[in-house]
């Protein structure tokens, strides 16, 4: 029996795919170690899509190509984005690897580590636009589950190098992933983010046709579930249809994750987003005007070539006027293989980091603006981590695990295990929130 330990870098994605790996291993050759110095093989999951990922991939492959040496490691196998980008680069350069998967080729695990055992050093990137793999079954359930609803992504806009790592988009069907949301639930699960490179997209490319709101509604019949959350809701397929599942649909939490990238519509056009000002505008306001307490998050790109003072100075009045609750920001990456890397006007660094800098300061305002006027009020909060018997940590509908903020809870009754408790805030921090539990 060899011990197989696992490191998962970047996105839910990704999670999902170690998930994945971990299911289909051979119970009869191969178990999962959370202990990476009593390992056998280590498989580092990687991500490839901006130079900070690609960084703290290749540290972390360096790091744990040193347990071949200094510990029980006899293999190190490399997956994901970064596998999928670069195999032959990462197999001349670090030695110590021994097998490379790409992100379609991880189903083939078991085969990849005998191989891998036997002494084989190879590369398996040729199955980009795989199927989704149906089926498989996730041994550790909690109590909050990532569910992939689809792969890849056809939007090519010319900052991003994923559709040349994850293919093309792939709709799973309905009632497969109605199977998975079932069996997780039967096993603990309560509250399911839904997660896609697009979730937008979701049905056009089996069903002909947006089908989200549809996959929601079906969701909400299963007894079980308690909270449904949408990440990575592209806008310009955010459908009236899905918007009156939000407003109507308990078990749909009130929060919109929307990736705008920008707002100015030169710097949309430039990025080949498929949208303008106008239209972004037109649907943050449907939301707030027909989803009461709705609360919306934005990922914005800083410093993309071409990026002009005046269109920075754009989007900060346009984060001034609409007051996200829940913003990320990140400093442009020159990627190769993307239109957008051989633009004229690069942005310099310094720049870039200026306007980050200049973009969080005043996020940073309207979060401790908008926690404030949460003071006092009592929210339904599933708490997940327990600090000691007299406090914990929760999300309330408006935290999504990982990039938002978190709350605080004091509480003089001890709380066994993870679960959803009224709780009060009785005080404020810049993105966090502290309160009592009732």
């Amino acid at each position: 029996m060899n011990n197989v330990h696992f490191i998962t870098l970047g996105c839910s994605k990704n999670d999902v795919d170690t998930s994945q790996m971990q299911s289909l291993l051979n119970k009869d050759k191969f178990t999962v170690s959370d202990d990476i110095n009593e390992s056998d093989i280590i498989v580092v999951n990687t991500c490839g899509f901006i130079d900070s990922a690609k960084e703290q991939s290749i540290d972390t492959i360096i790091n744990a190509a040193k347990y071949k040496e200094q510990g029980n490691c006899k293999n190190l196998i490399v997956a994901g984005c970064l596998a999928q980008r670069y195999p032959e680069e990462l197999m001349d350069e670090i030695p110590e690897i021994d097998y490379i998967v790409g992100t379609g080729n991880f189903y083939e695990i078991n085969e990849i580590l005998e191989e891998s055992l036997k002494g084989k050093r190879d590369i398996k990137t040729n199955n980009l636009n795989n199927e989704y793999l149906e089926g498989t079954k996730k041994d550790k359930v909690n109590i909050t589950e990532y569910v992939k609803i689809s792969e890849g992504c056809n939007n090519n806009c010319t900052y991003c190098i994923i559709p040349k790592l994850r293919g093309k988009n792939r709709s799973r069907k309905m009632e497969d992933i109605y199977s998975e949301v079932e069996y997780l639930t039967d096993k603990g699960a309560e509250e399911i983010i839904l997660i896609a490179q697009n979730t937008t997209d979701y049905g056009i490319d089996i069903y002909n046709d947006y089908k989200l709101d549809e996959l929601v509604r079906n969701l909400s019949k299963i007894e079980k579930l308690k909270w449904i959350r949408i990440m990575y809701l592209y806008p310009d397929n955010i459908t009236p249809g899905l918007i009156e599942e939000f407003k109507n649909n308990d078990k749909l939490l009130k929060y919109v994750d929307i990736p705008l990238q920008h707002i100015s519509d030169s710097i949309l056009k430039r990025m080949n987003r498929n949208t303008s000002k106008a239209q972004v505008q037109n649907i943050i306001n449907k939301l707030r005007k027909n989803i009461e307490d709705i609360s919306i998050r934005t990922t914005l790109i800083l410093g993309f070539p071409g990026e002009s003072e005046e269109d920075f100075d754009e989007l900060l009045e346009f984060i001034k006027f609409n007051k996200f609750d829940k913003l990320g920001a990140f400093k442009y990456s020159r990627e190769e293989g993307t239109p957008a890397f051989n633009m004229k006007n690069q942005i310099s660094d310094d720049i870039k980091e200026y306007r980050y800098d200049k973009l969080m300061e005043l996020q940073k305002d309207i979060s401790n603006d908008l926690n404030y006027n949460r003071l006092g009020k009592t929210y339904e909060v599933l708490i997940e981590e327990k600090v000691d018997d007299n406090n914990y940590i929760g999300r309330a509908y408006f935290d999504a695990p990982d990039v938002d903020g978190i709350i605080y809870i004091s509480s003089d009754r001890i709380i066994e295990k993870p679960g959803f408790y009224d709780v009060k805030i009785i005080d404020t921090m810049e993105y966090d929130l502290i309160g009592e539990l009732l």
